[in-house]
């Protein structure tokens, strides 16, 4: 899940790697359990056998569509924070991707909705100083800990105390 190596500058490493929270998959797999039984009964039911090709190519088109793409666009975003930068990739055929450096994010915060609290994920909103002002990444698992641990990349960046170079002395 983490980005490849050959993206990170010298001496960058990655704090957290992530994606979105396996929700996300949760539509697709209703609609794969209702297409297959729906599928099924036809097959049980009717005694025709172009009927019963003609609803398993149906179904096909419509598990690919609402099932295997939705898995691999999930299975193909990721967001990570290095000690550097906001690193964000997202797209199947078109990859797509947008880098903040830490030294422009200026708030981090969290929404947590009632679903989100008892599957352990929310959405982390960072305020950059960017003219999009806002970037929002739905659905992180363990959003607050991720929020927590980007608090503390900032404020490390940010206390002139904190001197980055002996980090690893």
């Amino acid at each position: 899940m983490a980005i490849s190596q050959k993206l990170l500058s010298d001496g960058e490493t990655v704090v957290v790697s992530t994606r979105t929270h396996a929700k996300a998959l949760l539509a697709p797999l209703l609609v794969l359990v209702v297409v297959l039984a729906a599928a099924v009964s036809v097959q049980l039911l009717a005694d025709n056998r172009y009927v019963t090709w003609f609803v398993w190519a149906v179904a096909a088109v419509v598990l690919l569509r609402y099932v295997v793409w939705p898995f691999l666009v999930w299975s193909t975003a990721s967001y990570t924070f290095t000690d550097r930068r906001l690193v964000t990739r997202t797209g199947v055929l078109t990859r797509r991707g947008h880098d903040i450096p830490l030294s422009r994010i200026s708030d981090v915060a969290t929404e947590l909705h009632l679903t989100d609290r008892m599957l352990g994920c929310g959405t982390l909103v960072i305020s950059d100083a960017s003219t999009h002002g806002q970037v929002r990444l739905p659905d992180i698992p363990h959003v607050e800990d991720v929020q927590r641990r980007l608090n503390d990349l900032l404020h490390g960046l940010h206390d002139p105390r904190t001197d980055r170079r002996d980090e690893g002395a």
